[in-house]
Order: structure tokens, then sequence, then C-alpha cells
């Protein structure tokens, strides 16, 4: 895996409204993946949880997480992400979610009654593959 920073092509394939998914750590060290929305945000990955996701819990208790974004053009073209929740903050007016709603849907976030918890990842190491396959790595 290389170290950041992104090479621009791949910067430039997260910046897009991208399939993605998220592993967090549960409290016993089981991986749990899930689809998501992610929003690349000046070198970090902003994601944005309801404040009853239990994968906001497994970040409180274990900052370590994985995204694997997938090009929607050709899903064998793919960046995974390894790194850390470095910031988390409440959302409190729902603008965080609203930016990740209007990047994929072009709409505000239509459920407005429930607490959103944003998250920031920093990026530790991450693997590009197929169309951004970093030419050290085997395979």
């Amino acid at each position: 895996m290389s170290k950041p920073p992104l090479p621009e092509p791949a910067v430039a394939m997260l910046r897009k409204p991208n399939p993605a998914v998220i592993t967090t750590l549960r409290a016993d060290g089981q991986p749990v993946s899930a689809a998501t929305w992610y929003l690349w945000d000046d070198g970090r990955i902003m994601v944005n949880m309801d404040e009853g996701r239990r994968r906001l819990s497994h970040v409180r208790n274990d900052p370590r997480v994985a995204l694997t974004v997938l090009d929607e053009n050709g899903w064998y073209t793919h960046v995974s992400i390894i790194g850390h929740v470095a910031e988390l903050r409440e959302d409190d007016d729902l603008t965080d979610i609203d930016r990740l709603s209007q990047h994929y849907t072009g709409q505000a976030y239509p459920r407005r009654e429930r607490g959103r918890v944003s998250a920031w990842i920093e990026i530790d190491r991450w693997h590009g593959w197929g169309g951004l396959k970093d030419n050290n790595q085997v395979g």
C-alpha cells in the first residue's frame, strides 16, 4: 500500500459521487462493512452517520476504518483507503448530510427528524487498482 498524498487521478475519482463501502471494527475486533456516501474534503474523507448507527459506536471505540470507493464507470477501478477517524462532530443543522445528499442526489437530505454525526477520515495508506493501480504494487 502507498502512503499519501494520493495522485491527482485518484483524487479526481474520489471527488465524484461513486459507490463506496466503509468497514469499522466492533469492540471484539470483528470487521463490519456497510455501503456509505462519502465526500472528498481537502485531503480527508467525510462520512456522516445517523446518531443511532452502530458504526458510530464502533468508531468511537476504535477509530480505525477502511473505505473502498468503486469507480461508477467500471468497478474494476477502485481505491481502497486505510485510515482513522480523526474528528467526530455533531451535524446539528444537517449541513454535512445535506452536502453529501446534494453530491449524490442533487437534493437536500429528506429525513430531518434524527440527529447526525460527521466523521473525518485521515488517510494512512491507500491502494489503487485497475486504472488507478500504483506501478509499485504487485499483481
